[in-house]
């Protein structure tokens, strides 16, 4: 359901804040091993779980928008397009997350190239691990949180059919 007051959406956006806060440490943790690769698959399978439980949390997941009625599906997606989410309202895959993961291909090159050196290499790719993955996470809670606002302040919020 989407949130029904200013007042939830900012508690949501703040509960979000704290999961990607979360899941960037596992990405730090994942970055900092020495073995390569295993951090894009860590952060992909991160991103798999993270990105859907926004969308949830927020009342943008697929299921949920399936279950508005159709004035309020068509504003939803009208504000979803304006925003330019590739991750807003969408079933989250790893060929979506991969294009995702491509725009950040450079940064990721560079945290490969880090692990060639001992400890102080390791301990740069866990803070760029971090750094990244936070990127993402809050990048994508402003999305979600723009749009919700815009249907609080159109009064379409109140998640019944």
């Amino acid at each position: 359901m989407l949130p029904a007051s200013l007042r939830e959406l900012d508690a949501i956006r703040d509960q979000c804040r704290a999961m990607v806060n979360g899941r960037a440490a596992l990405s730090a943790g994942a970055s900092a091993l020495p073995a390569p690769g295993v951090d894009i698959a860590a952060d992909v399978a991160i991103l798999l779980q993270l990105i859907p439980a926004i969308n949830q949390r927020f009342g943008v997941a697929p299921e949920q928008i399936a279950g508005y009625d159709a004035a309020r599906k068509q504003m939803l997606y009208q504000l979803i397009r304006r925003a330019g989410s590739a991750l807003l309202g969408l079933e989250v895959t790893r060929t979506l997350l991969a294009a995702v993961a491509r725009r950040a291909a450079g940064r990721w090159a560079g945290k490969q190239a880090l692990k060639l050196v001992p400890v102080l290499g390791w301990a740069a790719n866990a803070a760029i691990g971090f750094t990244a993955m936070r990127y993402v996470g809050n990048s994508h809670i402003d999305d979600c949180y723009a749009v919700c606002r815009r249907m609080l302040e159109q009064g379409a919020s109140d998640g019944s059919r």
